[in-house]
């Protein structure tokens, strides 16, 4: 056992878990200075809003209505096609001051709005094109007139501006389709000056502007260099304009995080997607459509809830991070019906519950099973804003781990007061019987100081499946803590086993453990179950040559067919897992089988990576399913396999959009190239 030591030099130890997720500092002795990311971080919350030309379409060509913003490069139509939806383009519904309006009601601090999108068509009057708004019928400033409405409402206006430009003629690469549209005479530096010169007028005709939104900066002729470039001419013209990490090079995909801090721009962009954990120290905004699309699409019904996007909210602003939700404008410049009912049911929420929003960092807890936790400091005091999605049956509320004193509980919307009884590590709070706002109900918690939290130990292992023994090892933790396990999923006491460096198990086991300070556990237990398996025998093939067999059936498919009762278009012999047939064709499928060879009894974890849908099957077994239409998704699983051969079918749907196929290997010794070990 390690001696105890005095409380005081105890809590020197203690985890101050708070993060406020934007490289803000918490209140000390010392004037804070100001940052141009402070109005963004108190607001948490706005509206993104994808309009153009291509809203007229609705997401309809040639009869099929599978397109949406992208429908000029996704279904090939011609540039001189393309360009007569300018007289077309007619939004006689469209009021600023009601737009505005919305989002403001929807509780919204801030607006994005394309400018320009991929297609070059501009919302506003700009001198150096004509492919603009004062082309159409409608004749009028969309941007003039929205910057005017959001100085009115009290919103930030904010612009979205595409890098990429599929009209104008110095743009390069083409899209890979247009053969006959030719590049000769084009000059990409003459295409940067004129979209610096547009971007000057934005920031100089429409007032202060909040954040430059840049997109598009994924083709070759966009580098590292002309992204710091155009980041400094940016902000050259507004210096305390905020610009997002899209204007450099340096973003992870769709995860939406910059790679490293050679890269530029002031916050990351998760696209359509909640970070499983937020990034302490980085401004991130999640973008995230409200339906299935960012352009109006006439049969896109697959409205998100309203209980959706506040739980979505919440989630976000817990790990110190904002939202900002689509809406696709109808082409006569109404909003979809149903997204005006979300933003209203929404912002009634928002107008009871919004300080549990506005202005609040990260939960200091790394998980709470039944909710959220916000955080907000309030003097010497903090205030913990404890979402509720999952209302206890019994009425008692459990928040573990937590050892500042209690100064009181009660309902965020109402005010009602709530008893709070401590036992040991754990917060007990008595909620009412009926919970009084299904969408999510907020508990206030204040306590005094800044919190003091102990979470569960953290298990280091990320394998839990085991063919002889296994060692279980644990994240490193302050020398004034111990940890007490079990491994018969009961909960340890001061009496269980103390850990040490690591526990061997040789069975298949349930390992608790929790931290224990004075023999008294001080916050959650942590569980894991270790399995013992027999590993997948291997097979004997027969003589072998080195590569995957393929075949590629080409047609439209939402998600995986049933390939085996498919004529293929083509069939041949891959020498590695990869889109085999990388050609114009937007939807198709495949599937590569053969076998892979192994070169020893184990554990292996296959990661499994696709755009769109894939599905990995070895000997016959499901092992892993990332099957339907998404972005870049990567989903691991581990397998015990013998020595040997085993057979391995990997089948692939590709919609429109990017082509992905990746398979990466990692056995008990470490990663193993793929590509070396597949045969057929």
């Amino acid at each position: 056992m390690k001696k105890l030591i005095s409380t005081t030099v105890i809590l020197l130890f203690l985890f101050l878990l708070i993060s406020t997720g934007c490289n803000q500092t918490q209140k000390t002795d010392t004037v804070k200075e100001p940052s141009k990311m402070d109005w963004w971080s108190e607001a948490r919350y706005g509206m993104f809003i994808h309009w153009g030309l291509y809203s007229v379409l609705a997401g309809e060509w040639d009869g099929e209505i599978r397109y949406a913003e992208w429908i000029r490069s996704s279904a090939k139509i011609p540039v001189e096609v393309y360009d007569t939806l300018v007289r077309h383009f007619n939004p006689v519904e469209f009021n600023a001051s009601e737009w505005v309006r919305m989002a403001k009601d929807a509780g919204m601090k801030y607006i994005v709005i394309t400018s320009k999108h991929h297609d070059g068509f501009c919302l506003f009057d700009s001198e150096y094109t004509d492919f603009d708004i004062m082309s159409t019928p409608f004749k009028r400033d969309i941007l003039a007139e929205l910057s005017q409405a959001c100085r009115e409402q009290g919103i930030v206006l904010c612009f979205y501006h595409s890098i990429m430009d599929w009209h104008h003629p110095d743009y390069l690469p083409r899209r890979n389709w247009e053969t006959d549209r030719s590049v000769n005479g084009a000059d990409f530096d003459r295409y940067v000056a004129y979209m610096k010169n547009q971007l000057k007028e934005l920031t100089t005709k429409y007032g202060a502007i909040g954040v430059l939104w840049f997109d598009g900066e994924w083709e070759s002729t966009w580098t590292h260099e002309r992204g710091v470039d155009l980041y400094n001419y940016v902000t050259s013209l507004q210096p305390g304009i905020i610009v997002n990490n899209r204007v450099d090079t340096g973003r992870g995909g769709m995860a939406g995080m910059t790679m490293s801090s050679e890269y530029v721009g002031d916050y990351g962009t998760p696209e359509q997607e909640v970070p499983a954990t937020g990034f302490p120290g980085t401004c991130w905004e999640s973008c995230i459509t409200l339906n299935n699309n960012w352009g109006y699409v006439k049969n896109d019904d697959n409205w998100k809830s309203p209980k959706t996007v506040i739980r979505m909210l919440t989630d976000i602003a817990s790990k110190g991070g904002n939202l900002l939700l689509n809406i696709g404008p109808k082409p006569d410049g109404s909003f979809p019906e149903e997204s005006i009912k979300i933003l209203e049911e929404t912002g009634s929420w928002m107008k009871k519950n919004g300080s549990s929003i506005y202005g609040t960092g990260a939960s200091p807890f790394a998980n709470i099973k039944w909710g959220r936790c916000t955080s907000k400091e309030e003097g010497n005091n903090t205030v913990l804003y404890l979402h509720v999605f999952e209302w206890p049956a019994d009425g008692d509320l459990v928040l573990s781990g937590i050892t500042n004193k209690i100064k009181g509980a009660y309902l965020l919307d109402g005010g009602k007061k709530l008893r709070v009884i401590k036992k040991g590590p754990d917060i007990h709070i008595a909620l009412p019987t009926v919970c009084p706002d299904e969408l999510s109900t907020v508990v206030v918690l204040k306590i005094a100081g800044k919190p003091q939290v102990f979470e569960a130990p953290v298990i280091a292992n990320s394998q839990v499946l085991f063919i002889d023994t296994a060692s279980v090892n644990l994240v490193s933790f302050p020398d004034a803590l111990e940890v007490h396990y079990t491994l018969d999923g009961t909960d340890p006491s001061a009496v269980s086993p103390v850990f040490s460096k690591q526990v061997k198990i040789a069975a298949t086991s349930e390992f608790s453990a929790a931290f224990f300070m004075g023999g008294e556990r001080v916050g959650a237990i942590t569980k894991m179950r270790f399995t013992k398996v027999d590993p997948l025998p291997a097979i004997e093939p027969g003589s072998t040559s080195p590569g995957l067999r393929f075949a590629y059936f080409k047609g439209k498919y939402d998600s995986i067919p049933e390939m085996s009762g498919m004529k293929p278009l083509m069939k041949g012999v891959t020498d590695r897992v990869s889109v085999v047939k990388d050609s114009d064709a937007e939807y198709f499928a495949q599937s590569l089988s053969g076998y892979v060879l192994l070169p020893e009894d184990g554990v292996y974890k296959f990661t499994l990576v696709s755009d769109d849908g894939s599905k990995l099957y070895i000997d016959g077994r499901l092992i892993t399913d990332n099957d339907g239409m998404h972005s870049s998704v990567a989903k691991s699983n581990d397998v015990a396999l013998a020595k040997g051969y085993h057979n391995i079918v990997l089948e692939y749907v590709q919609g429109s959009g990017s082509k992905e196929l990746n398979l990466f290997i990692k056995g008990p010794r470490g990663d193993l190239d793929i590509n070396t070990l597949i045969f057929h």
